[in-house]
């Protein structure tokens, strides 16, 4: 049965599937090395920085997961004990509805949606591999949002957002980039949850050195995502196990699932852009953390208040008023999205389906049915007038 209600439907998460062209139709031939696709034992595969990499294992998407597939997993419910694979069931081919802007806008009407920001897939390998070239990253993101401008547009039909990645680790660079974006209408920007990488090591996009880069963000009055990536997180794993395999979304062990490394990476980076000021300085900025979940966002709030009653002095205001004031997250269905609201406020609560991926739930408003507890003014903000405000540059 089709859920409807009775306002515009905002999805903060949607995806596509994107083709080999997305990153190699503009990239100047001097990057060329740094990411192709090669064919190997009868399949294509990606090499990026100069290894093959296994992190999305069919990397041309000719075949993927179907919506919906991994629900049992993520709600725990597994009595047989399926490996993920089996579990998710036949791989289907993706309708050429996922591939195309007009496609995406007639699926959206059948699905009840009004608006959706969208993200690309294969995106996710980039940084984390790339590491600290940060001209070779710059070129391959702007790659991308060239494809993305051509094909998709950033504001399509004030319906279809598409959200331009942008790394750090070149601050000249990234500004460059965000003036290009904003220049082609972009509603929003994505930037990796984790530390930007720096020859030799890593930094806090934190620190002062980036904030020409979120000065500029909060003057044009678009928001910050930080969607889930490969923030390298699987280091933890290789302390541990002392294993150097790369991490394969397909491939979990308990002890991965114990680590939680989506819930750790998003709460860093939102700890580093609070603790190292970033607020402070830009109180205007806007970030949401979108297919991160929402179950470490009570643990985090409680170790804010901590650090401020041990060191008031170090904040000019509250970490958790801050973080009241200036994020939004969007829950996992299987998160206790009720219990959230006694953390957060209901106008920083974002709904994001994920769809297409299996990770989601099939139809995008599935979602509605989990927040049991919310009144009708509630749910409206939850699943419309959040998101609408933020992609409409409505000031916190």
């Amino acid at each position: 049965m089709t859920i409807t209600v009775p306002f515009p439907v905002y999805d903060a998460d949607h995806h596509l599937y994107e083709p080999e062209e997305a990153f190699t139709r503009h990239l100047p031939a001097e990057y060329k090395r740094d990411f192709y696709f090669v064919d190997l034992d009868g399949r294509r595969k990606l090499v990026i920085g100069g290894m093959l990499s296994e992190f999305i294992p069919n990397p041309t998407f000719a075949v993927v997961a179907a919506p919906g597939s991994h629900e049992k997993w993520f709600r725990a419910d597994n009595p047989e004990n399926k490996s993920l694979r089996e579990l998710q069931g036949k791989a289907i081919r993706p309708p050429e509805t996922w591939r195309s802007g007009d496609g995406r806008l007639a699926m959206m009407d059948q699905q009840g949606l009004h608006a959706a920001v969208v993200f690309p897939t294969l995106a996710s390998v980039i940084e984390e591999r790339i590491g600290a070239k940060g001209k070779v990253a710059a070129a391959l993101f702007h790659s991308l949002n060239q494809w993305t401008v051509d094909e998709w547009g950033f504001a399509r039909e004030n319906r279809l957002f598409s959200a331009p990645f942008i790394s750090l680790t070149h601050v000249d660079l990234a500004i460059k980039e965000l003036e290009y974006v904003l220049a082609n209408g972009a509603r929003c920007v994505n930037i990796r949850p984790a530390p930007v990488p720096v020859i030799g090591g890593s930094r806090s996009f934190g620190y002062p050195e980036y904030d020409p880069f979120w000065a500029r963000v909060a003057a044009a009055g678009i928001y910050v995502n930080m969607h889930a990536s490969d923030s390298g997180y699987d280091r933890i794993t290789q302390w541990w196990t002392g294993s150097n395999e790369e991490y394969s979304g397909f491939k979990r062990s308990t002890f991965q699932g114990m680590l939680d490394q989506l819930s750790r990476a998003i709460s860093d980076a939102l700890s580093a852009i609070i603790c190292h000021g970033v607020l402070e300085r830009h109180p205007t900025l806007k970030i949401a953390a979108v297919e991160n979940g929402a179950s470490w966002v009570p643990s985090l709030l409680k170790r804010f208040d901590k650090s401020y009653g041990q060191m008031p002095g170090e904040y000019k205001t509250h970490p958790r008023d801050q973080f009241h004031k200036n994020i939004f997250v969007a829950p996992f269905y299987e998160d206790d999205v009720n219990d959230l609201k006694n953390h957060i406020p209901v106008d920083r609560i974002l709904f994001g389906s994920d769809y297409p991926h299996p990770e989601g739930v099939a139809e995008p408003l599935e979602y509605v049915k989990e927040f049991t507890d919310y009144k009708p003014e509630e749910l409206e903000k939850v699943f419309s007038s959040n998101l609408k405000g933020l992609l409409e540059g409505v000031p916190v």
